[in-house]
């Protein structure tokens, strides 16, 4: 059976899942070195402000292993958060078929890409898009940068369209590319008799004070600037203040925590029309999403290069309002049909009162469901296993 080392930095709820399929399958025998064993259990995440630790399990199902990391100051946002000395050695002894490594910029990441490179096959994965890329010299200084960074690679991964553009973008060959699409546990967000997802996020519902003909726009995610929850209250607020009846305005409940926080209670100011909610856990948000008629993902970059609460959101049978920021808007969101896509504030606003007009998007949940079946971790292990059997 071929192995294959897998380098990142601490379990997250979006590749364990892949880490237990790929295993389970028995066609690859992979094992995760993981850089930032401080993170190994939570995190503390600066976008939410507070330690996270999820209530699913990350570390079940597959192989792993923590590597030192002697950083001074361990994290992922900088070169020096992921200093680990023995991790080339750590590799060498599991004796791989190929090493498949998250992310570039971080030292030992990087020190792994170029050991490696000319003795096995050195994989990639990394989801930036050029969505946000602006032209000047720190552009050109970054793609002769990237060019060489891409050039100890055999094999990139990419999520979807935006993705595809950015890898050809640095010097990465179509034949390198491998779809490699970003997937959430879409099982764990369907709903059935025995969940009852839907008639719990009802009560919800009326526990806050809303009822069944009320339209709600959800947001759930960090309040930060990237995400751009400002944008979304205000637009809101608009609409609702230009509304000849009063009695049918738009709802929009908030869900999370950041740096924003303060500054967006102030702004709705008791708002009646607009509830915020705490962050939730994983276990959780197969009812909040479905708290909400659509799900709104304002996000204004840089950074939001997928999107993945677009796939939870679609997951739980829910119509879309993305900009034209959020990376998987080009995969996955057909404007007008499931979903729409602004390129503007004023695009959002008007987004906002064609729902008060009975917008067919609204009808598009199920839709939604099925177009997210297709995106799944079955394509992601079948993609890694068709990747070594070339070897």
């Amino acid at each position: 059976m071929k192995k294959l080392a897998i380098v990142t930095t601490h379990p997250i709820q979006y590749n364990a899942p892949f880490f237990r399929l790929l295993n389970e399958r028995g066609k690859v025998y992979p094992k995760v070195f993981y850089t930032w064993p401080q993170a190994i259990k939570s995190v503390k995440d600066i976008g939410f402000g507070e330690e996270i630790e999820w209530d699913i399990p990350l570390l079940n199902g597959y192989e792993w292993e923590v590597v030192e990391n002697v950083s001074k100051n361990p994290g992922s946002k900088s070169w020096d958060g992921i200093n680990c000395p023995t991790l080339i050695s750590r590799v060498l002894e599991f004796n791989p078929d190929a090493v498949f490594v998250y992310g570039w910029n971080l030292k030992s990441h990087y020190g792994v890409m170029r050991y490696f490179k000319g003795k096995i096959p050195v994989w990639f994965f990394g989801d930036s898009t050029l969505l946000d890329e602006k032209w000047g010299i720190k552009k050109l200084a970054r793609r002769a940068w990237l060019y060489r960074v891409y050039k100890n690679i055999d094999k990139a991964f990419y999520v979807g369209a935006n993705n595809k553009d950015y890898f050809l973008s640095h010097g990465v060959e179509e034949k390198q590319l491998v779809f490699f699409p970003h997937a959430i546990e879409n099982e764990r967000f369907y709903d059935d008799e025995n969940k009852q997802y839907e008639k719990k996020a009802k009560e919800w519902r009326e526990r806050l004070g809303y009822g069944e003909d009320d339209l709600i726009i959800l947001f759930a995610g960090k309040f930060e600037p990237k995400k751009n929850p400002l944008l979304l209250i205000k637009s809101v607020k608009q609409v609702n203040s230009q509304l000849e009846n009063k009695n049918n305005p738009i709802r929009l409940i908030m869900v999370g925590n950041g740096p924003l926080e303060i500054k967006l209670k102030q702004i709705c100011n008791d708002d009646p029309n607009i509830k915020f909610l705490p962050f939730q856990n994983q276990s959780v948000m197969p009812i909040v999403y479905r708290l909400g008629d659509v799900f709104c993902l304002p996000s204004k970059g840089p950074g939001e290069t997928w999107g993945l609460a677009v796939n939870e959101a679609m997951a739980c049978g829910r119509p879309l309002i993305i900009s034209n920021k959020v990376g998987c808007g080009r995969d996955l969101v057909r404007h007008g049909y499931n979903g729409i896509i602004f390129n503007s504030d004023i695009e959002l606003v008007e987004a906002i009162h064609s729902l008060l007009l009975g917008n067919q998007i609204l009808q598009s949940g199920m839709v939604n469901r099925r177009l997210i079946s297709d995106w799944n971790y079955k394509v992601k292990c079948e993609s890694v296993e068709q990747q070594l059997l070339l070897y």
